[in-house]
C-alpha cells in the first residue's frame, strides 16, 4: 500500500489561491481535471516541484522526478477545484491516508468559506 504524507507545498498553494479567490466551486472534477498530455506540459514548463505543488499527498518511496511521487490532485493548475477537494478527501479517507483527508476537509472549509462572503 502506498505510503503517502502531507504535501506541504501543495496545502500551501491550495491556501494561497482559496484566499485569491481562485478556485473552481462548479465544474466537475471529471471535467476540471487536467489530461496526461496537459501535466507532461506543465512539467515540461514547471518541473516537478511546481506540478507537485498541485497535489495535497506525496508518495514517501516514489521517485523524486516522477508523476508517481504525487497524489490528491486539487486543480487544473490554473485554479483550485472543490470537487477535487472533495474527491482527494474521500478517497483518502476511504484509504486511511487519515492526515490527508484532514488537510482536504481544512482546505475544503477555507474554500466554503470564502464562498460564503
Amino acid at each position: 500500500m502506498t505510503t503517502y504524507r502531507v504535501n506541504k507545498a501543495g496545502a500551501a498553494k491550495a491556501r494561497e489561491l482559496i484566499d485569491a479567490g481562485k478556485y473552481d466551486d462548479s465544474t466537475e472534477w471529471s471535467d476540471a481535471a487536467p489530461s496526461a498530455d496537459d501535466e507532461n506540459h506543465y512539467i515540461d514548463k514547471h518541473g516537478y516541484d511546481g506540478y507537485g505543488e498541485w497535489h495535497l499527498a506525496l508518495d514517501t518511496e516514489a521517485n523524486d522526478e516522477t508523476k508517481d511521487r504525487y497524489g490528491f490532485p486539487f486543480g487544473d493548475f490554473r485554479k483550485v477545484n472543490r470537487a477535487a477537494l472533495i474527491h482527494a478527501k474521500q478517497r483518502a479517507a476511504q484509504n486511511d491516508h487519515d492526515a490527508v483527508a484532514k488537510e482536504a476537509d481544512t482546505l475544503l472549509e477555507r474554500l466554503d468559506a470564502h464562498r460564503e462572503k
